[in-house]
């Protein structure tokens, strides 16, 4: 017979690496028994949270619990994302990270969490999705080289709204404008809808925006896209060519991807990373995505890591270069 103690001096005496993994291999068992929260930093309604909502339907069903999406928004997605952060690193407290992760370090420092690389931890891509540059019709342009030489010709007069001071398609229309060598008025707005009415009444020329969002207007004909700030074009403008095409390498997106706090054993971080995987890997999901310009992303926790990683600092090198400062 062996006794208790015997055993609890072989446990002692192995390596600790050995009963570090024996910890790991067991922290998975029966998770999920409860409920998971995901948490996002955007309100109900838009693409954020829309998709955040169908991935987390499709997960569910990998794991067996309910995966509920909870809405935190505030200080530029910090509510959510230092939640997540501070949260017990047992899986059941996710976060729907964007962008924003790698624009706050640099545009505003003081907000947490200060170091996302090291306070979250990657576990898979959600989504990308691109901007089109488009113009009031008494813009005199048919396509982005035209659109450089008429801002060359008329520098700082072309007014290039956006949907706020650091958001991504304001940061997508400062780099522009420095690849492209012009000077332009930035107006930034709460939201794109105010920008996009100003646009509409011709009171701003120009602005990035979400493809999803600037369709409506495309359509009717209010607006002119010029080019799509993807590398690729979108399945919803497939007329409207990249502004790679004209300013070659470049490429920016609004990303949504899955992290959970660190500490988070890894197990759970393989158990949640694969029932991601199965819900962006899902036709349907991918086709009702689709629908909205969302280009849904199958992607592991290394190419989210490399993305934030590569982000942070070429965002953070863009904000300090032109200056950004938050409002």
């Amino acid at each position: 017979m062996v006794h208790r103690r015997t055993l609890l001096a072989a446990s002692l005496a192995a390596p600790p690496l050995a009963r570090a993994a024996s910890a790991q291999t067991g922290a998975a068992d029966g998770y999920p028994s409860r409920p998971v929260a995901v948490l996002t930093g955007y309100t109900p309604g838009g693409v954020t949270d829309t998709a955040a909502r169908a991935v987390a339907e499709r997960m569910q069903r990998e794991l067996g619990q309910p995966v509920v999406v909870e809405n935190r928004p505030g200080a530029a997605t910090a509510v959510a994302n230092t939640a997540v952060a501070q949260a017990r690193p047992d899986g059941y407290t996710l976060l729907m990270g964007t962008s924003t992760l790698a624009i706050n370090p640099a545009l505003q420092p003081t907000l947490t969490p200060r170091e996302p690389m090291r306070e979250l931890v990657p576990v898979g891509m959600v989504f990308r999705t691109a901007f089109v540059l488009h113009v009031h019709p008494s813009v005199p342009a048919k396509n982005t080289a035209e659109f450089i030489a008429h801002a060359k010709a008329n520098p700082g007069q072309v007014n290039f709204g956006s949907s706020g001071t650091g958001a991504v398609n304001h940061l997508c229309q400062a780099l522009f404008a420095q690849r492209a060598g012009i000077e332009v008025t930035h107006v930034p707005f709460r939201g794109g809808a105010p920008a996009l009415l100003e646009l509409r009444q011709g009171r701003i020329q120009a602005m990035f925006q979400a493809v999803q969002e600037a369709l409506p207007v495309l359509r009717e004909g209010t607006t002119r896209g010029l080019g799509i700030s993807s590398a690729e074009r979108s399945p919803l403008l497939p007329e409207v060519p990249p502004v790679a095409d004209t300013l070659p390498g470049f490429d920016v997106v609004f990303w949504q991807g899955l992290f959970a706090p660190v500490g988070t054993p890894e197990p759970v971080l393989a158990r949640v990373g694969a029932a991601l995987r199965a819900a962006t890997d899902d036709p349907a999901l991918r086709a009702r995505m689709a629908e909205q310009g969302v280009s849904v992303q199958t992607g592991d926790a290394a190419m989210l890591r490399d993305l934030l990683a590569r982000e942070t600092e070429s965002w953070g090198k863009l904000i300090r270069e032109a200056g950004i400062k938050p409002d």
